[in-house]
């Protein structure tokens, strides 16, 4: 581990404010197996510490020391895996689903804004989260043209803020669809009185075509093997003549599994796609 750590210029029991204490031996065992999911939870349970916690972590990932030696292998395990089997099968969503979002809606309340979104925002004119995030469904709703009485499907609606939005300020019709029960509960409750339906559905099950298809942050939960079937489904819920505002993190390598530590593998990229109903998925 202090080899590992040395590429980073992270000592171990070092008197540098961003080197390491430890506190318990088993975690240097904990923390190969898994390397950051364990690495996180580890420090939670107080088995090692460190003064300055933003340069620890400022110079792991500079130094690209999870790409390296003793976790390297488990790196190329899980891009093995992703590559031969699809572990986004719709029972595996739908649990995933359940464990991350119902959790508890207090939680999320929480840790967003009032519209509960749960994605980036736009901070370009906003001087506070609300702003920033209300400017964000703003663009959303721009960008895809909406006009009074267009219908449209958000797939992955979370908490119905982009749902409850357009809604209310463009008059749309929408379908939203989640897999988690206390989003879909919370944001039948938000868009109560709206022209607005959620559903308890997999993208992959729906059916019908929509002027307007949305899709924001939720295109992380849906798997290598499944981008395709994503594309595909998003296709065929479109009229003749609309398109699809996508946004999703991105990165500039290319990648089949994420680290079991996050749901992402790179800097927070968003991406804004218009497809055409005239063109074909590749």
């Amino acid at each position: 581990m202090q080899n590992i750590l040395l590429r980073a210029d992270i000592r171990i029991d070092g008197d540098r404010r961003w080197d390491i204490s430890v506190h318990n031996d088993q975690f240097y065992a904990r923390v190969l197996r898994l390397s950051s999911l364990r690495l996180g939870e580890s420090y939670m349970d107080g088995w090692w510490d460190c003064p300055v916690l933003d340069q620890f972590f400022f110079r792991i990932l500079s130094a690209d020391i999870d790409r390296n030696g003793a976790w390297k292998w488990r790196s190329v395990l899980r891009h093995l895996v992703a590559t031969i089997c699809n572990r986004q099968t719709r029972s595996r969503a739908k649990r995933g689903a359940e464990q991350h979002y119902d959790l508890g809606n207090e939680l999320y309340k929480n840790m967003l804004d009032h519209r509960m979104v749960y994605t980036c925002a736009r901070w370009a004119y906003a001087s506070n989260l609300r702003e920033a995030q209300e400017a964000k469904l703003d663009f959303v709703c721009r960008k895809l043209a909406l006009q009074p009485g267009m219908t449209m499907l958000y797939i992955g609606c979370g908490w119905g803020s982009l749902a409850r939005f357009t809604a209310e300020k463009y008059g749309a019709r929408v379908v939203g669809i989640t897999l988690s029960r206390q989003q879909m509960q919370l944001a039948q409750e938000a868009c109560e009185g709206l022209p607005v339906e959620i559903r308890l559905q997999d993208y992959r099950d729906v059916i019908g075509t929509f002027d307007r298809v949305a899709s924001l942050g939720m295109f992380e939960h849906v798997g290598y093997k499944n981008y395709r079937r994503f594309f595909e489904v998003a296709h065929r819920s479109l009229c003749r003549g609309s398109f699809l505002f996508f946004s999703t993190i991105g990165t500039n390598r290319s990648v089949r599994a994420t680290d079991p530590g996050s749901t992402n593998t790179s800097s927070r990229t968003p991406i804004s796609l218009r497809l055409p109903r005239s063109v074909q998925p590749s």
